[in-house]
Parts: structure tokens; sequence; C-alpha cells
């Protein structure tokens, strides 16, 4: 016996209430005819008239409308506090049960049930209406207990929904937020090759940043891509500053062949290298070499970001950088952590620190997973 049915939008009734009013009738009438049929049927085990069906019958229906009536009462008394919504059940539960001890009354002093037992006394009409009372308690207990399990489920749903949707919109957050320095960094030195009259360089600048612009805001935050796409975007903002770093910056990419089908999110390098070449690279005159490694280890996809450069603090690693850290404490490298653990929880993890021979790394693993593309 379902709960109220769902809102009706422009008159007309949803899928979800159509659903909830067929279950309770289908419910209704079986519970029903299943009194009726176990009474009629066990009157027969014990010996008693085939003809008893001409007194249970009437009964049941009676029993049938009169619940039906507080099927309706009770959904008006929906939201009641449950102490006060059984005081004033009382009298429409007595008298549903009164009805059905009429009706039993009415068939048997009329004589309509030829071969069908009559109490001697009132007590028998007495203890029938009791018994009564009982079948039609029961109705309503369980019309409440499968009404009360069907809100719990909606309001579960929704609580669920709620936040799944606060979860893509964090992840969102996080995946569009882009550094503002790295666009005044670009914009400035499309500037200054402007001011030094180097229109060939500057116009392909104004080209590479327009194309990874485009897909950066394209991409689809909630989608996994290949490796090979992910790199492919890499190189799309790699090529921005190596125009703009020249032979300051050399850019070293190694991956395995086997990786590069792995899913992985959205351009999730693309803050690391940022990182690195804010730290490493634009930091020095002299030259820095910066690596982009994948790996599979097991069953896992490692991902690595690696420089030459002046380093960081000492060896940080999940879950997360103090506030000391110098190299590995940027928005980029957070909203990268925060992005893994969201996505991947414990099965992932993050890693960031000096390298022994100098320079800084920062390591990622997570599930190697191949296959279409599959939503986070």
């Amino acid at each position: 016996m379902p709960s109220n049915p769902a809102p009706i939008v422009a008159g007309k009734r949803g899928p979800g209430e159509l659903n909830a009013r067929t279950l309770f009738w289908w419910l209704h009438s079986a519970g029903w005819a299943g009194v009726f049929l176990v009474g009629y049927l066990s009157a027969l085990a014990y010996g008693k008239s085939y003809e008893l069906w001409k007194l249970l019958l009437p009964v049941a229906v009676t029993g049938f409308l009169g619940t039906l009536g507080l099927r309706y009462l009770l959904r008006a008394l929906s939201g009641m506090p449950p102490v006060r919504l059984a005081m004033l059940m009382i009298g429409p539960v007595l008298a549903v049960s009164a009805a059905m001890g009429i009706t039993y009354a009415v068939i048997l002093l009329n004589g309509w049930c030829g071969g069908c037992r009559v109490p001697s006394s009132w007590m028998g009409y007495a203890a029938y209406m009791g018994s009564q009372t009982y079948m039609v308690v029961g109705w309503v207990s369980l019309y409440l207990v499968i009404t009360t399990w069907r809100k719990l489920r909606a309001q579960t749903e929704a609580a669920l929904v709620a936040t799944s949707m606060a979860h893509q919109a964090q992840l969102k957050m996080l995946r569009y937020q882009l550094n503002p320095h790295f666009l005044f960094n670009a914009l400035n030195a499309i500037s200054t090759l402007v001011l030094d009259r180097d229109p060939v360089n500057a116009n392909r600048m104004v080209q590479r940043l327009s194309a990874f612009l485009r897909h950066s805001l394209d991409a689809d935050p909630m989608q996994l891509v290949t490796l090979k796409q992910e790199i492919d975007a890499t190189r799309l903002y790699l090529d921005i500053e190596t125009v703009r770093f020249a032979e300051r910056l050399t850019v070293r990419i190694e991956v395995d062949d086997a990786c590069w089908p792995a899913l992985l999110p959205s351009l999730l390098l693309q803050p690391l290298v940022e990182n690195a070449i804010k730290h490493a690279v634009a930091q020095r005159v002299q030259g820095t070499t910066l690596i982009v490694r994948a790996g599979r280890e097991h069953h896992s996809l490692v991902l690595s970001v690696l420089d030459d450069g002046p380093g960081g603090s000492p060896p940080e690693t999940d879950p997360a950088p103090s506030d000391n850290a110098t190299h590995g404490n940027g928005v980029g490298l957070a909203n990268t952590r925060n992005r893994l653990r969201m996505l991947y929880g414990a099965r992932q993890s993050f890693e960031a620190r000096s390298r022994d021979e100098g320079g800084f790394m920062v390591v990622l693993k997570l599930p190697f997973e191949v296959g279409g593309s599959a939503g986070e």
C-alpha cells in the first residue's frame, strides 16, 4: 500500500504516481481476496457448510470498501505526529470494524447463509467484531509501514541526487579553475613579441593559446579521456610555454606503449606541468628539462612530472604537503590531489617531493582502466 502519489504536472500523471496507484490496488485487492479465500478454505477444512461464502464474501467486501476509506483519511493526515495520528484513527478503525460486524450480523439474522451457525448470544457477535478490529488495525499498520518506507526511500534518493550534484559541481570547479598567472604570462609574452616586432611567433602563440583554451573549455570535466588525448592536450599547453621560454625549456615525453589507451580525468597533467614551469623554468635563467612520464605498475597507471630545476622543500607525500612547501603548495597541485581523492578514494596516491639528483617531481597513481569513455 504505497504512499501519496507523486505531484501531477500540467494535469498529467507521472509514471511514479501511476506505478504507486497500481501497486496499491494490487495489494489492496489481493489482500482482501486472500482474507476471503483463507477464511473460506479454512471453514471447509473444518467441515463447515460450503454456503459460508455467502457470509464471508460480503464481510470481505465491506472490509475492502471500509479500509479504502481509511486510506484516503490516512493520506489526509499524512505528516501528523504518530501519537496524534493513532488517537485520531481509533474512531475510524472501530467504525470499519463495526461495519464488518454489522454485515456479519445482518446476513446471519436474515438467514441469507443457509447452513451458517448463528451465535447463541450477542457475545458471539461482539467477539467477531473484535477479531475484525485486529484485521483492520493490521491493515492500517501495514499501510503506514509501506508508506513510511516509500517516503524514506524517496528522501534517500533525493539526498543521493543532491550529494551527486554537489560532487559533480565540486569536480567541475576544481577542473575549471585556471591559474590566472598562466593567462597573464601568456598574454604578456604575446605583448612582448608584438613590441619586439616578431609577428610570426606572436601569431603562433595566439593560435596555440586559443587552441588550448578551446580544448580546456570544451572538455567535459565529468568524462574520462585516454592518455593519448591527455598528452595531446598537454602538448597544446607546452607549445605555448615553448614559445614563451624558447631554449630555456626542453620537454621530454616518455610513455609506455601499453599506456596510451588508459583512461584518466581530463586535463589532469596540465596543472602539474604548469607547476613545474612556474617553479623550475620561470625561476631560472639557465635551461630546464621537463619530463612527463607514464607507465604501468600492476593494476595502476603511474604518471610522473619531473624537472631538474631548483627543487623544493623536503619530501611531501599524500595526504597533503605542509604549508611550508615551496614547490608543491600551489592551487594546481591541491586541485589535482582533491580531484583524485573524490574520483578514486583510497585507490589512488599522490606524491610531491624533491628529487635526490636535483629538481622536483610529482607522481600520481590511479587505477589502470581501459575502455570506452566512462563518466567520472
